[in-house]
């Protein structure tokens, strides 16, 4: 039985995927080809008396070769719909093992109506978030309270206190950060939300505090509902480390506690990274939208991450494209970020992004305060296009920030 045939036309209900495929040492192109194509569909290693006619027509067919990148339909009846670690099990699978590719990688995935419409998709996106936070023009921004860990609940709400009223939209936990010895999730909640009702009454703005409730899911799920019995309206979770199953409970879980999520991508870079190998950060992005999160990091392409420009425009177009009416997902560019970056960040990705600080928030020796406003300075200078050195002759902290890491051009 073979899956190759160049003349097929994809359904409109087949789902897509776009493989990089390089063969092991004496296996030639065609031959690694049938073989992801059949382990990802019906197939095994040998044919089999079980097989017949009617199951040979829901095999994947390959339509399409060019070098090594080569397109793959594969029949909706394959999938359990709103099932996410089904669908990967298959497409994302046994396939990466074989011995007859040494190096495959899913590059992109083409997904059906039937198949987006069977999942939630997110609540609030961009539009929503930029109601709930009054901002609707510029780009949002944030810090990660650092330490990464060590802080005590105090410590960590006076961090989220003086970023907030030196400017910042958001403060969000660490990846690591969850319940410690030295830091309690419930009395690190309740203490930071102290501060951010302060810092709201100070400042005038709308603020918001993003809990990590990543954890065993029941424990997970507990920790969201904590967070919104105390007052909270955001949660952050480490979408790789928890599983797509997990995420997909927190989601359903959503319906009721309409908090708004915040996807972190810690681990991704373990399948991404590498450029022949893996699942590409588009496709995480797509099934990241899928599941019903409301925002992603996606990379900066000038921090401290490895994706080019190329690469983190994609992961955002996965996020904003029109993908059968489901809300568009909040970019997050965060690592290594700065205040003199701004300006080839909103040049980047225009001003729907988060532009999200960790020591770029931190480092000035006065304190997160003046860390904040200079980044705070930086946004509205960028957004009423004023060059930053000319803004930075009347705002301090704008200048300090400039002598310490320059700008970006």
């Amino acid at each position: 039985m073979s899956y190759i045939d160049l003349k097929y036309k994809p359904d409109k209900n087949d789902l897509i995927c776009l493989f990089r495929v390089e063969p092991s040492k004496g296996i030639s192109l065609k031959q690694a080809v049938e073989d992801v194509a059949a382990e990802s569909s019906v197939g095994t290693w040998v044919d089999v008396s079980t097989m017949t006619p009617r199951i040979r027509e829901l095999g994947a067919k390959v339509f399409e070769i060019k070098g090594n990148f080569v397109k793959i339909a594969y029949p909706l009846e394959l999938f359990e719909q709103g099932n996410m670690s089904q669908i990967l099990s298959s497409i994302a699978g046994n396939i990466f093992g074989m011995k007859a590719v040494k190096n495959l990688r899913l590059e992109d995935v083409d997904w059906p109506e039937n198949i987006v419409k069977s999942f939630k998709g997110p609540l609030y996106g961009i539009d929503g978030i930029r109601k709930l936070l009054k901002v609707q023009k510029r780009p949002l921004c944030g810090t990660i309270v650092k330490p990464k860990l060590g802080l005590n609940e105090e410590e960590h709400a006076k961090v989220a206190y003086d970023a907030w009223v030196g400017g910042m939209d958001i403060v969000k936990d660490d990846e690591n950060l969850s319940s410690l010895s030295f830091n309690r999730f419930e009395k690190r909640i309740i203490e930071t939300l102290k501060m951010r009702d302060e810092a709201e009454k100070e400042t005038g703005e709308k603020k918001i505090y993003m809990p990590n409730v990543t954890a065993e899911i029941d424990i997970m799920l507990e920790r969201a509902n904590f967070v919104k019995e105390v007052g909270g309206e955001y949660v952050m979770v480490d979408i790789i480390t928890t599983g797509w199953s997990a995420l997909q409970n927190l989601r359903n879980a959503n319906d009721d506690l309409r908090l708004v999520l915040h996807a972190h991508r810690a681990g991704h870079a373990a399948i991404t990274k590498n450029p022949k190998h893996g699942i590409s950060m588009k496709v995480i992005a797509l099934v990241t939208r899928l599941i019903g999160l409301d925002q992603l990091h996606i990379g900066t392409a000038i921090g401290k991450m490895f994706e080019t420009k190329k690469e983190v425009l994609e992961n955002c177009n996965a996020l904003t494209k029109e993908m059968h009416n489901l809300n568009k997902v909040m970019p997050v560019a965060s690592g290594g970020l700065h205040a003199g970056m701004i300006p080839k960040l909103i040049d980047i990705l225009g001003n729907d992004f988060i532009a999200q600080f960790g020591g770029g928030c931190h480092w000035n020796p006065k304190g997160t305060r003046c860390g904040a406003m200079g980044i705070r300075q930086a946004i509205d200078a960028s957004t009423q296009g004023i060059p930053l050195e000319k803004y930075a002759k009347t705002h301090k902290e704008l200048a300090d920030s400039i002598k310490k890491f320059g700008i970006i051009k």
